[in-house]
């Protein structure tokens, strides 16, 4: 006797409690993860580092950035099949959980003063917890607002997950800036602690939202009837290898991120510029107040002329424009500062993050989307997490260099353009037979060889 199918179609009111259960746990996720980055860039080259060379210690801060990004793919290999055998819902709550509790243990750590070379190593195993978290977050909520969508509006719902990540970005930037007001002894002895104590609050909510929300309503078709994949990674390997190379190619975009958020942060405060911590902390919060309405606004647009175009003029745009902000850097002009990096990073990088959610899900079928959401994404998110460091270095010696940090930005938003020009569009597809080209152009490959 056969199971019945589910049916496709999302109860009353699940498709925004899915992207409400999205945005809380993406504003709590990136809430931690950029929390880290401010003191990366600010604070914990004095905490956890040797002072006596002041550059050193701030390239191996930022480079602990980038180690959470290294953890990353491992991360996604093995949420992404959990994710894809067990459910959409449990790797939400699973990595709500890990981000609140290796955030609140940063908060917790001894210093160097205090215990020598063990606070680095104990910074950056809370590091890497972070980084396996944000490994599945994303993917997770994505599949879980995608499958709940109505398929007209699927660029949308998906974009409350960018949202929530832009959400969190703001909240951790407002709660930085009266910590960054302390005065340098009391911010170097406890006030640093102080936002990731807080994170444990979203947590909570996050958790009361995301355990009451139901499974997708393909997934559980898809377990209904012909099962869940034993080994996703294998399907997707064999039928999808050329999206997945599209998505590590197009998540490189997240490199316009990183090198906005912490170096940029970190030159604008250096001697060479001579900003204060709050005047470029207020850059970060007024731009991501604006991406807050332009994601939304860009992932509808996608809905009705498609997710290429969206994306391109977001991949095209950034790279072009991080020249015009670092350069309004350099100059010193408050003025500058702010109408470059509201233009660069909350109008026009908000057009790829806005519609990236959709565009990659989309390429995948229910059987593998969370696996090949997490490996592609998070693969691509490496190079992006140690763009910051790479940046760095090539700032030269004064890290003053900015005309070559923004040539490698521009540089790692050429791969996005390309991947993005070689992908399907899907906008119109239906949702049940979203990924089909790619599984039959992998059936007609096996059938040619047999």
């Amino acid at each position: 006797m056969s199971v019945p199918a589910a049916p496709l179609d999302a109860p009353p009111g699940q498709p925004r409690k899915a992207a409400m259960a999205a945005w809380i746990g993406s504003a709590l996720e990136y809430y931690d993860f950029f929390i880290y980055g401010s003191a990366a860039a600010l604070i914990f080259p004095k905490v956890f580092f040797d002072e006596s060379d002041p550059a050193t210690a701030t390239l191996l801060s930022l480079a602990t950035f980038g180690v959470a990004y290294a953890a990353r793919p491992i991360g996604a290999l093995f949420l992404g099949h959990f994710g894809d055998r067990l459910g959409r819902k449990k790797i939400m709550v699973f990595t709500l959980i890990l981000m609140g509790l290796s955030t609140f243990l940063i908060g917790c750590l001894p210093t160097r003063a205090q215990v020598g070379g063990l606070a680095p190593v104990l910074l950056v195993l809370c590091r890497v917890l972070q980084g396996i978290s944000a490994a599945g977050e994303q993917a997770s909520a994505n599949s879980m607002t995608l499958e709940h969508a109505p398929p007209n509006r699927r660029g949308f719902f998906t974009s409350f997950t960018l949202s929530g990540t832009q959400g969190g970005q703001l909240l951790a930037t407002l709660v930085f800036l009266p910590v960054a007001a302390l005065p340098e002894d009391q911010l170097l002895s406890w006030g640093w602690r102080v936002p990731f104590w807080l994170s444990v609050v979203v947590a909570v909510v996050g958790y009361v939202i995301r355990r009451t929300l139901q499974e997708t309503p393909a997934f559980t078709q898809q377990a209904a009837t012909e099962g869940v994949a034993k080994l996703p990674l294998a399907i997707l390997l064999r039928e999808h290898w050329a999206d997945v190379l599209r998505v590590v190619a197009g998540a490189l975009i997240a490199s316009v991120s990183t090198i906005f958020t912490v170096w940029a942060l970190a030159y604008g405060t250096s001697d060479s510029v001579g900003m204060s911590r709050s005047q470029m902390l207020w850059v970060g919060a007024l731009a991501n107040l604006v991406a807050l309405a332009a994601i939304p606004a860009w992932a509808t647009l996608s809905d009705r002329i498609g997710r290429r175009p969206v994306y391109l003029i977001g991949a095209a745009g950034s790279g072009i424009l991080m020249f015009a902000y670092l350069w309004a850097i350099s100059t010193g002009s408050y003025p500058l500062i702010l109408l470059f990096g509201i233009l660069t990073f909350g109008v026009v990088y908000s057009a790829a993050n806005g519609v990236w959610p959709s565009f990659y899900g989309e390429m995948f079928s229910t059987r593998v989307r969370l696996s090949g959401m997490a490996i592609g994404t998070q693969i691509g998110f490496a190079v992006a997490g140690f763009a910051v460091t790479f940046a760095a270095q090539i700032a030269g010696p004064g890290g003053d260099d900015w005309s070559s940090v923004a040539l490698f930005t521009a540089a790692l938003c050429v791969p996005p353009v390309i991947a993005a020009l070689t992908a399907r569009e899907t906008h119109k597809v239906p949702s049940e037979r979203l990924g089909e080209r790619a599984a039959g152009e992998a059936a007609q490959r096996e059938a040619v060889t047999a």
